[in-house]
């Protein structure tokens, strides 16, 4: 299939537009966009004449959910159609309906998809700029500071809804779970787990009338939003904890109770109580994490894998708090703290690790 900025599809979910958006499409059309896919969602009737202006220009194309189900499921719903229908769509540009992204950056989008590799593009604003509301400074910078701390990639905008992927990808994209402002930080993760290339691309930063065309409400969807990013690390937290409740069990009644009464004379009981403590929790935790942390199937490559992580986390750490220690000539009083330090340094390069690699999806090459 030739890639070329016209062949691709122009992907718009909306609900209850206002005459802006009609004259928008018509500018996509005269720079050279010659399909467009609008997906009303849910707008009361008195939206309906908008969508039938829209809907009588060539080349543009009208779906409608009967009630409102949420940004997610808008672009779903237009992913499915122009896998279905489409079949000589290069790609797709997903845009927003409120004006924030130029006819010109979309372009800039649909360049960028002629390039010969698989990637996720993102149209990324400004957000240092003087007509940038606070809220939204704080609240995208906060958000990109987040992700590169669990998922290893610094994104200027997470939340940009300017967004260009290949045609190849229309499925992955409909895979992906979410229904309402969330699912885009789940296509995010997504493609970070996958490792899937994500691109920015800096476009310009509109923000009209403080944003107040948008359906984004600060609170719940914001709440939507991490409660998706951080859901996964929270299940991590959660089978860490069970997992250290197991050890501890295990080598509380190994040491105190078990040892002592079938060998009472055994040398260096603690290590071996430690050893078959460890053996018990760490499956334990590896089971935990596969299936309801991360969602892979168990087999001898993630479990390998596993294992090498576990030992290798084992090692920097004892090197690491060895090291400081000597190296800052910290008093022996404080190797405790110094410990939890380190422990909570690899605890989320463990995540990490553990997300990209350990049980990371398998890879499908289009």
């Amino acid at each position: 299939m030739e890639y070329t900025p016209a062949s691709a599809v122009i992907l718009i979910p909306s609900l209850e537009p206002d005459d802006r958006l009609p004259a928008y499409v018509r500018k996509l059309r005269e720079r050279g966009f010659t399909r467009a896919v609008i997906v009303n969602d849910g707008s009361s009737e008195k939206y309906q004449p908008i969508f039938d202006e829209l809907a009588a220009m060539d080349g543009v194309t009208v779906l409608k959910h009967e009630v409102n189900r949420g940004k997610g499921c808008g672009l779903k719903t237009g992913y499915t159609y122009i896998r279905d229908h489409m079949p000589d769509a290069s790609g797709v540009i997903t845009a927003d309906a409120d004006g924030q992204h130029t006819v010109e950056d979309c372009w800039k989008l649909a360049e960028a998809l002629t390039d010969s590799k698989r990637a996720m593009y993102l149209g990324s604003r400004d957000f240092n700029l003087p007509n940038v509301p606070p809220k939204s400074r704080f609240g995208n910078k906060t958000t990109s500071a987040v992700f590169k701390l669990l998922y290893g990639q610094w994104l200027p905008d997470t939340q940009t809804g300017l967004r260009a992927f290949r045609r190849e990808d229309l499925q992955f994209m409909i895979d992906v779970p979410g229904e309402r402002f969330e699912y885009e930080m789940q296509v995010l993760i997504a493609c970070a787990r996958a490792g899937i290339d994500m691109v920015p691309i800096t476009i310009e930063t509109v923000y009209e009338n403080e944003n107040e065309g948008t359906h984004f409400h600060p609170i719940r969807d914001s709440y939507r939003i991490y409660k998706v990013i951080l859901g996964n690390f929270v299940k991590f937290m959660g089978a860490s904890i069970l997992s250290f409740v197991i050890d501890f069990a295990l080598l509380t009644i190994l040491a105190n109770w078990v040892f002592p009464a079938i060998a009472p004379e055994l040398a260096h009981a603690a290590f071996f109580a430690k050893v078959l403590a460890r053996c018990v929790s760490a499956p334990c935790n590896f089971f935990m994490n596969s299936k309801y942390v991360f969602e892979k199937k168990m087999s001898r490559t993630t479990f390998i894998r596993y294992v090498i992580l576990a030992v290798g986390i084992m090692l920097v750490s004892a090197v690491g708090v060895d090291g400081i220690m000597n190296w800052l000539k910290f008093p022996t009083a404080i190797i405790g703290l110094v410990g939890i330090v380190v422990d909570v340094v690899l605890y989320l390069v463990s995540y990490r690790v553990q997300n990209k690699w350990v049980f990371a999806p398998d890879k499908e090459q289009k």
